[in-house]
């Protein structure tokens, strides 16, 4: 776009730091740098605190409407490749649990739970989440998750009566501190994978196993599992697995985690699978669907953030997201990989359109506002303000990083470490 409006780009480098190697053509050093944590385009006289000299291809010598395109086209390029992504995972391999798309179906509700405290009850079906009619299980978990400890409307539909007006008040969890309703669907408790070391490995566990009880107790989901496991604690608890239609028996002693904060035997839970390849106007729906829905969620998590309804500690970075990745690249099918690189660009997208000085948004609301005054602010002015701008977020990456590294950490590690240090 900067080349479109007759702007000189001196550099265009993927990642930060130091160059590796690139090649020059015409003003421009195409450039591969160290540190792979994006990239940028430099372009001349870009630097709103550098006098200007007048030059033709310098940034600010040109129209608003032309600087205001530049910095918008970052925004508007993450969009569309989150927007392509999905296009493209909904048309060739769309590998997902089989309940995410399908309504929500109550199958088990986890004692004490915010669920049961509401009344809900096995065999529901919650017809009204919000101002979500007829939700999936996919827009009626990280809408629950968006919410602890804030009461939630719902409606249900039990047997032939519609009951409306309900009060859901998700409770806090322990790894994420989103919310949690205490409601899943019927699935089935199957192992994805195993944890070497831990009890489920070394008694001879395989991914694909299904758990159906646990000691005299039938397991209808991972999560009353789960749940068991945290009322047995640390007992032996001899396990029934369906494995290729035979039963086996597995006796194993729980172990605590504290990283975790609960009891485990060391597996991941895996769900029934299935794959959809769409018809490509179907997978252009669905992936501007996603595309509107993922970011009002971004939109509602930064809302709620201000207002300080959920913990700033949601925050991740890069640390969050290589974990997050490495997860990712460990699946079978691509699908995992994809969709997270979707959800990354849209965040990038928003992010950068906030109207924060240094950032796109920013530069937007600057150009805005002397458009609006048809006069350019005062230097000194732009100056103050990009300085608080960047101790600002000097400040949040400082929070991000130690998000990421306290819950690298096992629970109550660094307020330990800190206490230890003070």
């Amino acid at each position: 776009m900067a080349k479109l409006c007759g702007v000189r780009v001196e550099v265009f480098s993927l990642g930060f730091g130091k160059r590796i190697l690139g090649f020059k053509r015409g003003d421009t050093d195409y450039r591969l740098s160290v540190l792979p944590l994006g990239g940028y385009v430099k372009m001349a006289g870009e630097n709103p605190l550098e006098a200007r000299t007048g030059d033709p291809g310098e940034f600010t010598s040109h129209p608003r409407w032309q600087r205001f395109l530049i910095a918008i086209a970052g925004p508007v390029m993450n969009i569309l490749l989150a927007f392509v992504v999905f296009t493209g995972v909904y048309k060739v391999h769309y590998e997902h649990p089989v309940y995410s798309d399908k309504p929500v179906d109550v199958g088990v509700v986890l004692p004490g739970s915010a669920a049961e405290k509401a009344g809900i009850k096995p065999g529901d079906r919650i017809i009204r989440l919000l101002d979500i009619d007829h939700p999936t299980w996919e827009q009626f978990i990280p809408k629950i998750a968006l919410n602890p400890k804030q009461t939630v409307d719902v409606d249900i539909q039990r047997g032939d009566r519609i009951l409306t007006g309900i009060e859901l008040k998700p409770q806090v969890t322990v790894q994420d501190r989103g919310g949690d309703a205490g409601v899943y669907p019927l699935e089935p408790a199957l192992v994805r994978s195993l944890t070497r070391d831990l009890p489920a490995a070394k008694a001879g566990m395989q991914p694909g196993d299904r758990i159906i009880a646990a000691g005299n107790t039938p397991i209808k989901s991972a999560e009353e599992f789960i749940q068991f496991l945290q009322q047995n604690k640390s007992n032996p608890v001899q396990l029934t697995v369906l494995r290729d239609g035979r039963e086996l028996k597995f006796t194993l002693t729980p172990e605590f985690q504290p990283k975790d904060g609960r009891y485990r035997i060391g597996f991941e839970p895996g769900y029934e699978m299935q794959i959809d390849r769409l018809p490509m106007g179907a997978a252009v729906q669905r992936a501007y669907f996603s595309c509107r829905f993922y970011s009002g969620l971004i939109f509602e998590i930064l809302g709620k953030m201000v207002r300080n309804k959920i913990s700033i500690r949601n925050l991740e970075g890069p640390v969050g997201i290589a974990r997050e990745t490495g997860e990712a690249a460990t699946e079978k099918s691509p699908t995992a990989l994809l969709l997270l690189m979707a959800a990354i660009s849209l965040n990038l997208a928003i992010f950068n359109m906030l109207p924060i000085p240094i950032l796109d948004g920013g530069m937007m609301l600057m150009l805005t506002i002397e458009g609006v005054m048809r006069r350019d602010i005062k230097q000194q002015v732009k100056e103050r303000v990009y300085q608080v701008a960047f101790v600002f977020l000097v400040l949040l990456i400082a929070v991000v990083l130690y998000n990421d590294v306290a819950k690298a950490l096992p629970t109550g590690y660094l307020p330990l470490l800190w206490s230890k240090l003070s």
